[in-house]
C-alpha cells in the first residue's frame, strides 16, 4: 500500500514538472549562449542551453546542452525541433545529416533545431563498464558490478535523467527560440520524449512526428518494447519467409533453437536479431543460420552471434549509462517501478516469469523475457522517484505515426497502439523496412509521407 501511495504522490509531482520549471524561470528567460557556427557543419550555429539539474528543485545545480539550430531564422513555417533516441543518442552531430541529406525537402521552410539532450553528446554520462559490456544494446545484459558502478558515479543524480526531465529541458528550449509551436519530430525514444513533450504542452506544438514509436503510456510492467518485440518476432520472420518462399517455417526454428541452448544464448540470440535489422531488414542470412542451427550445424548462426556482440563505441556517440538511467527510472516493471525495494524486485521478477504465457513471448520463452538486459540491469538500479506514466491520450494534434513492418525494436504493434491515443493521427506503414525510417529507410516512402504532412 506504501509503495501505491508513493507511485501516486510521484505522479502527481512529475505532471506539475514542466509547469513548475517554467514558473521557476519566469524572472529570467532562458537564453541560447556562446552562439558560433557550428564546426564542419555550414550553415548551423551552436550554442548552450542552461537548464536546471532537477527541474522540481529538490536538487541544486544546472546542466549545459549543446544547442544546433539552422541559419535560417525566419523559416516560413516556422521551428522543427528533431528529437534522436536510444535513450542514448546525442543530436547536435547528426543535424547536417538529417536535414540536409535525409529531410532537403523540409530545410528550406523549417528552421531545423537538434540538442544533446541531458546526458548525451558533448555531456555524456560516461559509465565505463557499461559502455564496455553493453554499449547500444537494449538487451545484452551487463554485470551486477558494471551498474553498480554507473550507479555510484551518479550518486544521488541516478533519478535525475527521466524523460520527465528532459520533456521540461525541451520546453526551455522553446523559449529560448523565442517561439510559441513547434514541430515536434522523434524517432525511436524521440517519438517517446516528443509524445510526452506534447502532452505536458499541448498548445505548444504545432505538428508531431512519431518515427518508430515507442507509446507514451505503459498499462503493465510487462507492456514494454522488449516484451512485444519477443512476440512480434515470429510475425516479422515469417512475412519475411513468405516473401522469399523458404519453405519452412522461421519462427518454428527459432523457437527450437531457443529451447535447445541456454536462456543465456536465448537472450544473445535475441539481441542479434533486433541488431542485425540494422544491417539487413530481410534478416535473410539470420533466418537460414537459424535454419541450419536446427538441422545441426551451428556454426553459421554462431558466427553471427559473435560479429554482433555487443559493447563499446564512445559515450558521445550513445551513452550507455544514460540509457540505464532513463529506461530504469521511467519505465514501469514487472516488480513495479524505480520506488519499489531492491530486495523486492528478483522474487517479483521471478515470479511474474512463471506466470506469463508462454503465447506472450513465443518463439521465444519466460526466461529469455526475464533474463534481457533490460530487466536484469535494472534489478540492480538504486531505489529514485520514479517517472510519470500519463495513462490519458495525446492532445488533438496532427500526428503522422511512422512504422516499418520489419522493426522488431519498436514493432509495428506499437505504433498500431499509440494510434488509439492518438485523435488526430494517422499510421503510415512503411513495407519491408526497419527501425528508424528517417534515419535509415533505403526507400523514400516514409520520408515522403513526412515531408507531404510537414508541407501541406
Amino acid at each position: 500500500m506504501g509503495l501505491r501511495f508513493l507511485t501516486v504522490a510521484c505522479l502527481t509531482a512529475a505532471a506539475s514538472l514542466v509547469a513548475t520549471a517554467v514558473t521557476a524561470t519566469a524572472a529570467t528567460p532562458p537564453q541560447l549562449k556562446g552562439a558560433h557556427p557550428c564546426p564542419g557543419q555550414p550553415g548551423f550555429t551552436c550554442a548552450t542551453l542552461t537548464v536546471p539539474l532537477d527541474h522540481t528543485r529538490h536538487q541544486p545545480g544546472s546542466l549545459d546542452l549543446p544547442v544546433a539550430t539552422a541559419d535560417n531564422v525566419a523559416a516560413p513555417k516556422g521551428v522543427l525541433l528533431f528529437l534522436t533516441g536510444g535513450p542514448g543518442q546525442g543530436g547536435v552531430g547528426a543535424i547536417t545529416r538529417i536535414a540536409r541529406q535525409r529531410l532537403p525537402e523540409l530545410a528550406a521552410d523549417y528552421r531545423f533545431v537538434m540538442l544533446d539532450q541531458r546526458g548525451t553528446g558533448a555531456g555524456a554520462l560516461d559509465c565505463p563498464q557499461l559502455q564496455v559490456q553493453v554499449g547500444g544494446s537494449d538487451i545484452a545484459v551487463p554485470t551486477p558490478a558494471a551498474v553498480r558502478e554507473c550507479a555510484g558515479l551518479l550518486g544521488d543524480r541516478a533519478g535525475l535523467y527521466g524523460t520527465d526531465q528532459t520533456v521540461a529541458d525541451f520546453d526551455l528550449l522553446r523559449r529560448a527560440l523565442g517561439v510559441d509551436k513547434m514541430v515536434v519530430d522523434g524517432v525511436s525514444y524521440g517519438s517517446f520524449t516528443a509524445a510526452r513533450y506534447a502532452i505536458a504542452q499541448p498548445g505548444h506544438v504545432a505538428k508531431l512526428v512519431l518515427d518508430s514509436v515507442v507509446p507514451h503510456h505503459y498499462s503493465t510492467g510487462w507492456d514494454s518494447i522488449y516484451l512485444t518485440g519477443l512476440s512480434a518476432t515470429a510475425r516479422v520472420f515469417r512475412a519475411v519467409c513468405a516473401e522469399a518462399k523458404c519453405g519452412f517455417d522461421p519462427a518454428e526454428d527459432l523457437a527450437w533453437v531457443v529451447r535447445h541452448r541456454s536462456a543465456a544464448d536465448g537472450v544473445r540470440i535475441y539481441d542479434a536479431i533486433v541488431d542485425y535489422e540494422f544491417s539487413d531488414p530481410t534478416y535473410h542470412d539470420l533466418i537460414a543460420a537459424i535454419h541450419s542451427a536446427r538441422g545441426g550445424e551451428s556454426t553459421a548462426l554462431d558466427g553471427l552471434l559473435a560479429d554482433s556482440a555487443p559493447g563499446g563505441g564512445r559515450p558521445a556517440d550513445f551513452s550507455s549509462g544514460l540509457h540505464t538511467a532513463t529506461l530504469c527510472t521511467d519505465n514501469p516493471q514487472p516488480w513495479g517501478n524505480a520506488a519499489t525495494p531492491r530486495f523486492l524486485r528478483e522474487p517479483l521478477l521471478e515470479l511474474s516469469g512463471r506466470l506469463l504465457p508462454e503465447r506472450q513471448v513465443w518463439p521465444f520463452t519466460q526466461a529469455v523475457a526475464i533474463g534481457q538486459g533490460y530487466q536484469q540491469t535494472c534489478l540492480d538500479w538504486p531505489v529514485v522517484r520514479p517517472g510519470s506514466n500519463p495513462a490519458g491520450p495525446l492532445p488533438k494534434v496532427p500526428t503522422l505515426l511512422l512504422n516499418g513492418d520489419h522493426d522488431l525494436s519498436t514493432p509495428l504493434e506499437l505504433a498500431r497502439q499509440e494510434l488509439r491515443s492518438a485523435p488526430d493521427g494517422k499510421l503510415v506503414v512503411v513495407p519491408g523496412a526497419a527501425h528508424s525510417i528517417q534515419n535509415r529507410e533505403r526507400g523514400h516512402t516514409g520520408r515522403d509521407a513526412v515531408i507531404s504532412f510537414l508541407n501541406r
